[in-house]
């Protein structure tokens, strides 16, 4: 499916949620080795860039709610369609996504369109957070600071029971199916209606096989003051997640990178992210306390969560 192949409802659904970003939005497709990838942007031209990756089944336009919450007041958002996933990205015949190699050239790709000079912050919830890290792990020169929602993958597996739960959506999606699953793993959390029909419409997306592969290798994000990459790491996990057990993987997390930044949001839920915490997760996006030339993780002033 293609931006001039996708449904009417669709594209009907996917307007209707980016209606509700603040201010102009530009789209924008930029041309990769695998295919053509759409980028919704909003905030100011000048504002530093930040490069924001949706979960699996989910679009860019998921971002919606953190741009309005302030993210696009101190960043240039860059929200991605992941090619192969719902959404207007067109993958290149011929060229799928299998590796996380090759996601890393897509993404080199996709960031040489839309901030060629100089690091990003690079963002992800669930699998983009996956991708994300991969991406920081094999080219930290490319990322000023790394934000991860809810990783899946990086720093803890999934439990069986959620994989169980999953398996009838990722196998034959239908939007009951897509609704139900919500519903059981957000605790029947308020989500946004317009993002929930535009889920809905995703079921009549071709099935794409994701990319699977080992966790990212972040040895080179984990190193001492002055031996490791210059990269600032904030991992944000959800407290009622139910596709791992959240403090497991929070202090995983911290054990794998002692210098990042490692809190827990109590209350809500991984499919609820990042629409139902956005005022938090902008929060943390706009923090600018960490000092660089030192250690994230013990000289940064703590994210708090407000609730």
């Amino acid at each position: 499916m293609s931006p001039t192949t996708s449904s009417a409802a669709f594209r009907a659904a996917y307007d209707e949620v980016l209606a509700g970003w603040p201010g102009p939005v530009e789209a924008v497709d930029l041309p990769t080795p695998h295919g053509v990838t759409r980028v919704n942007s909003c905030g100011p031209a000048g504002a530093p860039p930040l490069v924001l990756l949706p979960g699996g089944g989910a679009t860019s336009a998921v971002w919606g709610a953190c741009a309005a919450a302030g993210a696009a007041r101190t960043h240039r958002v860059h929200a991605v369609d992941l090619v192969g996933e719902p959404g207007l990205s067109v993958p290149a015949p011929g060229r799928p996504l299998r590796t996380p190699e090759d996601l890393t050239g897509w993404l080199d790709a996709v960031l040489d369109g839309l901030a060629p000079h100089g690091p990003v912050t690079l963002g992800g919830h669930s699998y983009g957070a996956w991708i994300a890290a991969h991406h920081a792990a094999r080219r930290p020169a490319r990322t000023g600071r790394l934000v991860l929602l809810d990783p899946t993958g990086v720093f803890a597996g999934l439990r069986p029971g959620y994989v169980l739960r999953a398996l009838p959506v990722l196998l034959r999606p239908t939007p009951e199916r897509i609704r139900s699953f919500l519903a059981w793993e957000t605790g029947g959390a308020a989500l946004d209606p317009a993002w929930l029909r535009l889920q809905d419409e995703t079921a009549r997306f071709p099935a794409a096989r994701p990319v699977t592969g080992p966790r990212p290798d972040l040895v080179r994000l984990a190193g001492p003051p002055g031996a490791r990459a210059d990269v600032r790491v904030d991992v944000l996990f959800a407290g009622r997640a139910r596709c791992h057990d959240p403090g497991r993987a929070a202090r995983a997390a911290r054990e794998a990178l002692p210098g990042a930044r490692v809190d827990v949001l109590p209350g809500v839920a991984h499919h609820a992210l990042p629409l139902t915490a956005a005022a938090e997760i902008a929060r943390l996006l706009a923090s600018s306390c960490c000092d660089r030339k030192g250690s994230p993780g013990r000289d940064a002033r703590p994210f708090r969560p407000q609730h």
